[in-house]
């Protein structure tokens, strides 16, 4: 295929210079590249969110899911996904967070760990300027010139005294559009612009570095839109003339509805596969979500009570690990939102204590590696895989074949122990409206009360206070019932707390706005399925 060979679209940006040197990115040849991506699979992906709505209805009315009768022969079947590249084979460590801004980029490839995710996704803000750095940094990390120097005039470089973080960039959910880039006049997909830009402007360099373009698919619900991202593999390894099997994804479960379709979603990208990840905090947002209205059995514990200990979330990951390791893929582990804290020692310790049980549960169960969001935390989590793993780079003999998980043991909710408190709910509404206002103001993770938030994190927040008042829940500590008063009235308080601790030009200028989001989210009859969709919307008009 050429590119000549191709129809014409219509590809118009709407800020070609949202950064200085943004022109080295908004080239003629990449924008044509993402408007073919957009005329070809752009319809599909409207097809398949339209699915989600009906499947959730469904769901929701009958209070279950279950695996598909109509793919049985797939989890019947021998297969494999193709044989990891040397790049990918030992991912004991992975390092998260935003490519943007570039001293954080460097910091994340310097760390140790040995996989970068470089997070185009919940970690960062889609500010078109945010984006369009994102991909210049991780061109200029291809190319090896990566560099930043501080207004202080403190040096950041690429270190040459061991190995970079290998990356695995995480485009955009399928659910988001990009505004900036109108292709025949309608707005893009968020997932397509990220994944096209970087890959035409990075996937041979990496080739010729001896890696690859290797990508995290976020917030998919189906085996079908698994296979829309590997049509799209293939049209657009095509499309550069890359031998097909180049690109390798690893896709997040952070839905339910996923995690009754790994085998199916791992068969569809067979080729192009390279494993799955617990996304722990995106999935129990997704249960909220999905099941909202299906009754008070949903209704889950305060957010800092549910462990990965909780039966319903241990049939999740022991079923993960089982079938990656089936079908040759790899599993891997989760994020532990503790952060250390530099200037507070005994924060740092408590820190790498509940980092080290926690990996030490996730490399004992099978996974080959994990997450962590602070450079501090490698050294940590590695520690940890090495003590298990020893010289081996992953686990895959580990088969589990003594985990059997039925979708009632994914459903059952009932099984996090816990209760629903006002001090939860309070803390909801401040994490919930004290991230929005980070995000609003073009950071997309932030450090609260030692916590990593992201956006995941404050998805939990809201959905909760949502459910809440639509189960009537009698809060466990002080025997109030939630009701849409009562939230609008802690919301008042805990807004008002904030205004106190960051004063009055950036509580006008982003908080105040972002607790007016949060109350009309929270307190709407219909529920909001992403809240970054009005907060874009939101920022987009600031």
């Amino acid at each position: 295929m050429t590119n000549a060979s191709l129809p014409t679209a219509s590809v118009a940006v709407t800020d070609p210079t949202p950064i200085p040197r943004a022109g080295e990115i908004l080239t003629p040849g990449a924008l044509a590249f993402v408007a073919e991506l957009n005329r070809r699979f752009n319809p599909v992906r409207k097809e398949r969110l339209a699915e989600r709505t009906s499947k959730r209805e469904r769901a929701a009315a009958t209070g279950g899911l279950d695996f598909l009768p109509e793919t049985a022969s797939v989890r019947a079947g021998g297969w494999k996904v193709a044989s990891a590249p040397p790049a990918l084979a030992d991912r004991r460590v992975e390092m998260t967070g935003p490519a943007s801004p570039a001293k954080m980029a460097i910091n994340a490839l310097n760390s140790g760990a040995k996989v970068w995710l470089a997070d185009l996704e919940d970690a960062s803000t889609p500010l078109w300027a945010n984006v369009v750095d994102a991909v210049l940094n991780l061109r200029d990390a291809a190319q090896g010139t990566l560099s930043y120097t501080s207004p202080e005039g403190k040096e950041y470089r690429l270190r040459t005294d061991a190995p970079l973080s290998v990356v695995v960039a995480r485009p955009r959910g399928w659910h988001l559009e990009e505004s900036h880039v109108l292709v025949d006049g309608e707005p893009s997909s968020g997932a397509l612009v990220d994944f096209g830009l970087h890959f035409f402007h990075t996937a041979k360099l990496l080739l010729a570095n001896g890696q690859g373009p290797y990508y995290y698919l976020p917030k998919m619900e189906s085996h079908l839109e698994a296979r829309l991202w590997n049509d799209v593999f293939m049209f657009a390894q095509d499309y550069l003339g890359i031998p097909q099997g180049t690109v390798r994804a690893t896709v997040l479960i952070e839905t339910i509805p996923a995690a009754f379709e790994m085998d199916e979603i791992l068969y569809e990208l067979r080729e192009h596969a390279s494993g799955l990840n617990a996304g722990r905090w995106d999935y129990l947002f997704s249960i909220i979500k999905y099941f909202r209205d299906a009754g008070a059995a949903f209704v889950l514990p305060d957010r800092g009570q549910i462990t990965m200990t909780a039966p319903f979330m241990r049939a999740y990951t022991e079923l993960l690990v089982k079938t990656c390791h089936h079908r040759g893929a790899f599993a891997m582990g989760g994020m532990a939102a503790v952060i250390p804290n530099r200037r507070e020692p005994e924060v740092t310790a408590a820190a790498f204590d509940k980092v080290r049980a926690d990996k030490t549960r996730e490399a004992n169960d099978g996974f080959d590696g994990s997450w962590v969001a602070h450079p501090d935390l490698v050294p940590v989590c590695r520690e940890v895989f090495d003590s298990v793993l020893g010289e081996n780079p992953n686990q895959l003999q580990k088969q589990r074949p003594e985990v059997r998980v039925n979708a009632s043991e994914l459903l059952d909710i009932a099984s996090a122990k816990g209760t629903v408190t006002e001090e939860g709910l309070r803390l909801n509404l401040y994490v919930a409206v004290a991230y929005t206002a980070v995000w609003l103001s073009g950071s997309g993770a932030v450090a609260i009360h030692n916590l990593m938030e992201d956006a995941a994190t404050a998805e939990i927040s809201r959905s909760q206070v949502w459910q809440q008042i639509h189960n009537a829940v009698t809060l466990a500590d002080t025997g109030r019932t939630v009701t849409r008063e009562l939230v609008q009235e802690i919301l008042a308080e805990e807004t008002a707390k904030l205004h106190g601790e960051v004063g009055d030009n950036a509580f006008a200028k982003y908080y105040k706005p972002a607790s007016d989001l949060i109350a009309d989210i929270c307190l709407s009859e219909d529920y909001t399925d992403f809240l970054t969709v009005p907060a874009y919307e939101l920022a987009a008009g600031a």
